[in-house]
């Protein structure tokens, strides 16, 4: 398991302090990618920028296509123009992958098909593993969560256990997330205005 599957799982076992957006999620489990191949020493961080190093294969369908992915010429990409470029769709790919795996299933609703339900993780080493994480307050973990809404903000030193690229990736996911939140903010402030014209005094 990777650390994007593991915030993937994360989120459906844990309840958010705030309403998890689909967009917000993308963007950090692209930037948990990232963390991924850091450690794989699959690329090194310039300033902000994403350097591709080794050819490596992770064992991972989805992370491999990350690394494949990756810029391979100067002057390289920013890590989050990665975290937009990468994150596009990035939950469902994940989620797709879970489901193939056997790793989730979805409740049925009713007369819906299994298709539609909520997906839920099942009862497997790989939630086992994540939980396990979850509960040990694995800082880089933590600090992907806390991005998007389903913690607190963690007191752990992820310089410490994963280093400062990590750092960096993590505030750019930050920075990404907020970015997100304000589009969405001047959309519905757009939307109610438009709506107003139309309703008239």
């Amino acid at each position: 398991m990777t650390t994007p599957r593991d915030l993937l799982i994360i989120t459906m076992d844990v309840a958010p302090i705030r309403p998890l957006e689909r967009g917000d999620l993308s963007l950090a489990l692209a930037g948990a990618e990232l963390i991924d191949l850091l450690g794989a020493e699959a690329l090194v961080l310039e300033d902000d920028r994403v350097v591709p190093r080794l050819s490596v294969a992770t064992g991972d369908r989805l992370l491999d296509e990350a690394a494949s992915a990756l810029v391979r010429q100067p002057p390289y990409e920013r890590a989050g123009e990665w975290l937009w470029r990468r994150g596009r769709g990035l939950s469902s790919a994940y989620l797709d992958a879970l489901e193939a795996g056997g790793q989730i299933t979805r409740r049925r609703h009713g007369w819906l098909p299994l298709r539609s339900g909520q997906a839920v993780p099942v009862d497997s080493p790989a939630r086992r593993q994540a939980m396990d994480r979850w509960a040990s307050d694995e800082p880089v973990l933590a600090s992907l969560a806390a991005a998007i809404g389903i913690r607190e903000e963690p007191t752990g030193d992820v310089a410490g256990v994963a280093g400062e690229a990590a750092v960096t990736v993590l505030a750019a996911v930050n920075d990404a997330v907020m970015e997100l939140e304000a589009v969405r903010q001047r959309r519905a402030i757009e939307k109610a205005a438009f709506d107003n014209v139309w309703r008239g005094p």
